[in-house]
């Protein structure tokens, strides 16, 4: 009897540290499941942002972290790994708490003054694109976001989809928040 509940607890107990294991790495985007099998897609955004400074100075503040020099407080979040003229690659960690980050790898074009494209190459999910569209108006820019992201195996992965476009739009709002703080303060300069 002493025999089998040893046998048992260790099955459960490996069953369990591959289950979160598992967990762990489709979060941090370290074990991307990408099947091709049961795919479905929802929308991201739309998220818009009125920013009183020119077109130019806001797509700078975007593409700075990637073309230019990154600054201290970007490194922590956006790590190029590989520079084009107008494409990067570019690794993005986003804290989830604790010790837990996500990282996804992206490709980023630019194509200036009025888009960056932004492609997942791996990540939490198998498949986003997004996109940043910068519109003149008379006082400044506007900056709208959209996309769209897509899971595999059928309702089980449009629930993770919804778990992980939540986190993903919030990000992005931060994203924008900071960039519109960032031209607005160059604009003032």
């Amino acid at each position: 009897m002493s025999r089998r509940l040893v046998r048992t607890a260790a099955w459960t107990a490996t069953a369990a540290a591959v289950a979160v294991g598992g967990y762990a790495g489709l979060v941090s985007g370290a074990l991307p499941v990408d099947l091709g099998v049961g795919r479905r897609v929802r929308p991201l955004g739309p998220q818009a942002l009125d920013i009183t400074a020119p077109r130019d100075v806001v797509f700078d503040v975007i593409a700075q972290p990637y073309l230019g020099r990154t600054t201290r407080a970007m490194r922590e979040k956006v790590r190029v790994l590989e520079r084009g003229s107008d494409m990067v690659l570019a690794a993005h960690s986003t804290p989830l708490g604790g010790r837990w980050k996500a990282v996804t790898v992206e490709t980023v074009r630019f194509s200036r003054p009025e888009r960056v494209d932004f492609r997942l190459v791996r990540g939490p999910v198998p498949y986003v694109v997004e996109s940043f569209t910068l519109a003149e108006l008379p006082a400044g820019t506007r900056l709208l976001y959209e996309g769209e992201m897509g899971t595999d195996l059928w309702r089980a992965g449009a629930w993770w989809g919804e778990k992980v476009a939540g986190r993903w739009e919030a990000t992005v709002a931060g994203s924008l928040a900071a960039v519109k703080l960032e031209a607005e303060r160059r604009a003032r300069r």
